[in-house]
Parts: structure tokens; C-alpha cells; sequence
């Protein structure tokens, strides 16, 4: 069963697309039918399969997950208690908690089973630039 470590590099919060490597990996397998499961070895990122045809989808994300959970500094996040990393820490915790940082992708006749608009994006919820493991596994 293929498997390989990818490295995303991040600049701070934001969505970051990998779909082309996941699909030059299972390419790379020659498989024709299975299941990718990626998985994120992080607690303060997160993966999800989401549009990729108009940025405004990633803008809108990133904004609603800024408003539903603010910096730990925002007088209505005086109840958190994990500051210690900074005030984008723990509600980056708490947006990888709201979202997963595993998922299944079918793979059919040697690829992907993606939609025409879905893209594969790794979702950091941190301020500063990070160096991000993202496991990929192939099932066959």
C-alpha cells in the first residue's frame, strides 16, 4: 500500500491547495480503484475538500471561521485559558476541531473521484508560517 509524506509550507492563515500532488500520487501508484486518505499530523490545521473555481469561496471560509472564532485576545474569548502560544493558538485548536484533519477520497479508473469544482486544500488556522505534514495513503 503506496504511502508518502507531503511538506506544505504555509505564510499564515489560509487555505492552501494541494489537489495536484494527491492526484500525481495515486498517478504515481498506478492503481485504478482504492481510497486516498490524507491526514494531517498537526492540531492547529485542518483538511477539507472545497471549491476551487472562484477565490472568493476561500475568502468567505477564512473570514466566517475569523468571526465564529476570534483571537484569544477578543474580549469575547476571555474564557479561553491555552494563551501561552499566543492568541491565534488556541482557536486555531478549536477551528481544526470544528473542521477534521483526516479524509477519505475515492479513487476510480486511476483517479481521483473529485468534482469538477472540488479541490483538496489543507486549512491553516495560524497566524505565522508553518511547515505542514500531510500523510497520503492509498487503499487498494
Amino acid at each position: 500500500m503506496p504511502q508518502k509524506l507531503l511538506t506544505i509550507t504555509t505564510k499564515g492563515q489560509g487555505l492552501y491547495e494541494f489537489t495536484e500532488e494527491a492526484k500525481a500520487f495515486v498517478k504515481s501508484s498506478s492503481a485504478k480503484e482504492g481510497l486516498l486518505t490524507l491526514f494531517v499530523r498537526h492540531t492547529s490545521c485542518s483538511l477539507l475538500v472545497q471549491e476551487n473555481a472562484d477565490p472568493d469561496v476561500q475568502r468567505d471560509l477564512k473570514t466566517f471561521f475569523a468571526r465564529l472564532v476570534p483571537p484569544s485576545n477578543d474580549p469575547s474569548m476571555a474564557w479561553v485559558i491555552h494563551t501561552m502560544e499566543g492568541p491565534d493558538d488556541m482557536p486555531a485548536h478549536i477551528k481544526s476541531a470544528l473542521t477534521q484533519v483526516s479524509i477519505g477520497i475515492p479513487v476510480s479508473s486511476g483517479t481521483l473521484a473529485l468534482g469538477t469544482w472540488q479541490g483538496i486544500y489543507l486549512f491553516e488556522h495560524r497566524n505565522h508560517p508553518h511547515d505542514r505534514q500531510i500523510i497520503m495513503h492509498l487503499s487498494l
